[in-house]
Order: C-alpha cells, then structure tokens, then sequence
C-alpha cells in the first residue's frame, strides 16, 4: 500500500481551510492557523465581533455599498481570521512569537502589520490578494513567506513561493 503522507505545510493549510468553513462572511471565507513547533497555538475565522449579529444573517455592509475587493477595510463589519487568532492567543496567554501563521488567504496590509509586531516569523498562505504592499510589508520585516498551491488554480498559475 502507497500512503503520502502530507507535509507539515500541507497539514495545517488544510486545517486552515477547514477553520475557514466557520466564517460569518458572505463575500469570502478566510481560515488563519498559528503553528508553533509543530503544535497548533490558536486559529481564527473571519466573522463579526462577538456578540454581534453575523453578516449570514443581516447581509454585508460592503455589498450594499458596492465596495471593491481588498479596498476599505474600516467598512468591513468582521474581524479577520489572522486577527482572530492572534486575539484568541492573547485572551488565553499563549505566547506567539517565532510562530508560523498558516492563512487561506495572502494577509491584507492590516493583519500584515499585527503579524510583524507579534513577531511571527513565518506566512503561508494559498489564494493571492489584491494588496502588494502586505507582501512588501513581510518581506521588509525578513518574514518568510510561502505561497502553497491552491486548489482553486490551474496548476500553470500555482506560485510555490512568494
């Protein structure tokens, strides 16, 4: 019998995806894994605050107001996955420096920033996002970052690293 085995990348990218199954958002699911020596530290999903309404249910702010991809973020009533976990680690203690941040999706320049000051050392991400200044961004900070196959690519198309 032939068994393959999934790397460490691999296992956690499909964790990651599994965590973005939980999203409230009506416009993308976006799952985020925190991975430190192997061991998972805390995940996030995108979504609204707690306590609010999700916008499954109420409708979304930025679909109304015809908002662009990846553009005005202060009209976005969800938090973001890489956000969330990074929040979920502070509420319990967990220290997250020198961690691996597994993200279905490229980082946007906001969680970019909160990923460098926690001194996460290491992005993986699958699907692309319109913002070169993230990738700029991690890249500056010495950040090792890699771009995993997505499935939702022709394989042509799939970058191995960023």
């Amino acid at each position: 019998m032939n068994h393959e085995r999934p790397t460490h990348d691999e296992y956690f990218m499909e964790i990651a995806n599994v965590v973005a199954k939980r999203s409230t958002c009506l416009r993308i699911h976006v799952g985020a894994v925190i991975v430190k020596g192997g061991q998972i530290l805390s995940t996030g999903y995108n979504g609204a605050p707690h306590g609010f309404e999700h916008c499954l249910d109420i409708g979304c702010i930025r679909e109304k107001e015809n908002v662009a991809h990846g553009t005005r973020h202060e009209l976005c009533r969800a938090v973001h996955a890489e956000q969330n976990a990074i929040i979920q680690a502070a509420i319990h203690g967990v220290s997250i420096e020198g961690a691996t941040v597994y993200c279905t999706h490229q980082p946007c320049i906001l969680c970019t920033k909160m990923i460098i000051n926690c001194k996460i050392n290491r992005v993986v991400f699958q699907n692309g996002y319109p913002d070169e200044m993230s990738l700029k961004f991690l890249k500056q900070a010495g950040i090792d970052v890699l771009r995993m196959p997505s499935k939702e690519e022709p394989p042509e198309e799939r970058p191995l690293s960023v």
